[in-house]
C-alpha cells in the first residue's frame, strides 16, 4: 500500500470474477482454489467457506516482501490446491495487485472483484421445487443467511427479511406481480438486522411476530400470532408452528409441502440455545430438544425442510435452493438419535463464538437502539454462528 493509502496497479493485466459468478460455481460444487490476501484477524472474523473451497491464507504484505525479494513463485508455492487460484481481499484491490504478480510470475490467477465488500452484497433469489404455493428462498452466501417469500394470488408475505436487502423484496415483488401483504420475523434475530420494521412500512404490509418474541420487549408496532394461528396469503394458508428453544418466541411457517424451520432446525445441525440473554441456556436446550422429537413429529418425512441459515456444509438443492426433505435431515442430525440429556449435553457444550456484535443486533431489532444502513450492514458481516454443533 503506497502512503496515500492507495495499492499500487497489478503489475501484469488479470481476469476478474465476480461474487455472483463465484457463488454460481460453489453453488455447482466446482473446485474452487482461493488465496486470502488480508490480515489474520479479518479472516478469522468470516470467509469464504465451502465443500468445494481450498484455501490458503498469506497476508499480502508478504507479498510485497516476495516482489522485492523476487520470491514470489516460492511463496506462490505455499498455495493449496490445483487449479486456476481466486485472489480475495476486503475490497478487491490488494488482491488485484497480487494477483497481477501471481501473473507476472506465469501462474494462473484471477482477481474477485470487489473482495468480500461485494461479496456480502450477494443475494440469490431460487423458487422451492413444490406442490403447493410458490415459495422463494433468498440467499446470502457471505453470512448463510436465508430469507423467504410466500406467494400465491397476487399477494406476498415475506418470511425474515433482512435490512440491507429492503429494496430488493420490493423490486422483485413488483416484477412477480404481487403485493407484500405481510412480514413475518419467526423469532428475534441476533445475527442480522431485521427489515421487517423497514420492509412494513415501505409497503403497508402487516408486521408479524409471535406472542413470545414481543414479550421480548419490541418497542415498535407489531401485529403477534401464536402456535397454531393462521395466515393468509391469496387463496393459501400459512400455519404457525411453535418451536422454541433457540429462543422462547422461535416459529416455524408451514405453507403445503414446506417447513419454514427458521433458527430451530437446520440442514447439517440444530439451533444454539444461548443466544437469549434472559434465558436459562439448559432449559432452552431442554426445550429446543422436544421441538424437534414432538413439535416436529408430525410432520412426514417427505416434508421439505427450509431452514433459517446454512453453514459451510450444506448442499444445494437440485432447485438451486438450500433444502432437504426432513427424513433426510433426521438421518443425520445426531440430535433424533439421542436422549434429552445427550442432546441437552451436546447442545450446551463447547459453542462457537456468538454472532458478531449480537447484543447491539438484538437491541436494534427490539426497537432499542437504532442505526443508519451502513452501519446496519457493517454489524452483520460474517458468519451467522447460530447452530449448536456439527453433526
Amino acid at each position: 500500500m503506497t502512503e496515500d493509502g492507495e495499492y499500487p496497479d497489478p503489475p501484469a493485466a488479470v481476469p476478474s470474477v465476480s461474487p455472483a459468478t463465484l457463488k454460481r460455481r460453489l453453488d455447482r460444487g466446482e473446485p474452487v482454489r482461493l488465496l486470502d490476501v488480508r490480515n489474520r484477524d479479518e479472516i478469522e472474523q468470516w470467509h469464504i467457506d465451502s465443500p468445494s473451497v481450498t484455501r490458503t491464507d498469506i497476508p499480502y504484505a508478504k507479498f510485497m516482501q516476495a516482489k522485492v525479494r523476487d520470491t514470489v513463485d516460492g511463496l506462490a508455492s505455499d498455495i493449496a490446491g490445483d487449479g486456476p487460484i481466486t485472489v480475495v481481499c476486503g475490497r478487491g484491490e490488494a488482491s488485484a495487485f497480487v494477483a497481477g504478480l501471481l501473473s507476472e510470475a506465469g501462474i494462473d490467477a484471477q482477481n474477485l472483484s470487489g473482495g468480500m465488500d461485494e461479496w456480502a452484497r450477494v443475494y440469490d433469489a431460487h423458487d422451492i421445487a413444490t406442490d403447493g404455493p410458490t415459495v422463494v428462498q433468498y440467499q446470502r452466501p457471505s453470512s448463510g443467511c436465508l430469507a423467504y417469500v410466500i406467494q400465491d394470488g397476487g399477494e406476498a408475505l415475506v418470511v425474515d427479511p433482512l435490512a440491507a436487502f429492503t429494496d430488493r423484496y420490493v423490486t422483485d415483488a413488483a416484477e412477480r406481480g404481487v403485493d407484500i401483504v405481510a412480514v413475518v420475523d419467526t423469532h428475534v434475530h441476533a445475527d442480522h438486522v431485521s427489515g421487517l420494521h423497514d420492509l412494513a412500512a415501505e409497503t403497508g404490509a402487516r408486521a408479524i411476530v409471535t406472542d413470545g418474541a414481543r414479550d421480548r420487549g419490541i418497542t415498535y408496532d407489531v401485529e403477534t400470532v401464536a402456535d397454531g394461528d393462521t395466515l393468509s396469503v391469496g387463496d393459501a394458508s400459512v400455519e404457525v408452528v411453535g418451536l422454541p428453544g433457540h429462543t422462547t418466541g422461535m416459529a416455524g411457517l408451514v405453507v403445503g409441502d414446506v417447513l419454514l424451520s427458521g433458527d430451530s432446525l437446520f440442514l447439517d445441525s440444530v439451533a444454539r440455545p444461548d443466544l437469549q440473554e434472559e434465558g436459562d441456556v439448559a432449559a432452552m436446550a431442554s426445550e429446543l430438544y422436544r421441538t424437534l422429537t414432538e413439535r416436529l413429529a408430525r410432520f412426514a418425512d417427505e416434508t421439505i425442510l427450509a431452514p433459517g441459515h446454512i453453514d459451510s456444509r450444506s448442499s444445494v438443492a437440485a432447485d438451486g435452493s438450500y433444502t432437504a426433505r426432513l427424513g433426510e435431515v433426521r438421518q443425520r442430525v445426531t440430535a433424533f438419535e439421542q436422549t434429552e440429556a445427550e442432546s441437552v449435553e451436546r447442545m450446551t457444550g463447547e459453542l462457537p463464538p456468538e454472532p458478531a456484535n449480537a447484543e447491539r443486533i438484538v437491541a436494534l431489532n427490539l426497537g432499542r437502539e437504532t442505526a443508519d444502513s451502513e452501519e446496519a450492514f457493517e454489524l452483520e458481516l460474517g458468519p451467522n454462528n447460530c447452530a449448536a454443533s456439527a453433526d
